[in-house]
């Protein structure tokens, strides 16, 4: 009885695929009227290769895959290989695709928007101090494009979702990860 109860319910619930998210299943199951717990806004992360996209490693190379949300790095001999949840630009518009490098690297970046940004929306400061309000966070990695950069978010909800005008943003830890390990003249791609 307990089976077909369950079973029911689930179905009743649109709960049927509850190996796809246990833990929100059996939390609905036991309490119904509540809500569901958030669900993690990183999304899925598609495999990458960096022979698919470089001759070689050089000093390190970075793909940011702007489609599944993440950024993949490998060191210059390629023993080390990571993978961080980003932020990408909101639209198709404001994402620059192609290959760049990194040209400069800081710990607390100052923030200017650009004129196209302040346009958008005229109330943003026309500069901003390194800080808790910064939204370039607590380390940036400047590309060779102009006002394109990896960086740290001080806003942890844009991570895994298209939030930002341009650039690729990791959480401030990760960011800070990266940072140490990822040397000037790195080479990246967007895609």
């Amino acid at each position: 009885m307990t089976k077909i109860t369950f079973s029911r319910r689930a179905t009743l619930l649109g709960l049927s695929a509850t190996l796809a998210a246990p833990s929100i299943a059996r939390a609905q199951l036991l309490a119904p009227n509540a809500v569901a717990p958030a669900r993690r806004n990183a999304s899925s992360f598609v495999t990458q290769d960096w022979r698919d996209h470089f001759e070689t490693l050089g000093k390190g190379v970075i793909v940011a895959d702007t489609f599944s949300r993440a950024l993949h790095y490998w060191n210059s001999d390629g023993s080390d290989y990571r993978v961080y949840p980003t932020s990408v630009p909101m639209t198709d518009e404001l994402t620059k695709r192609g290959y760049t490098e990194v040209v400069r690297k800081k710990v607390g970046p100052t923030w200017t928007p650009t004129k196209a940004m302040r346009e958008r929306d005229p109330t943003l400061p026309k500069f901003m101090e390194a800080g808790d309000g910064n939204p370039l966070g607590s380390h940036a990695m400047y590309l060779s494009w102009p006002a394109y950069l990896i960086h740290g978010t001080h806003d942890t909800r844009k991570i895994g979702r298209r939030s930002s005008s341009g650039c690729i943003g990791l959480y401030n830890e990760k960011i800070a990860e990266l940072f140490e390990i990822t040397p000037i003249g790195t080479q990246v791609r967007v895609l």
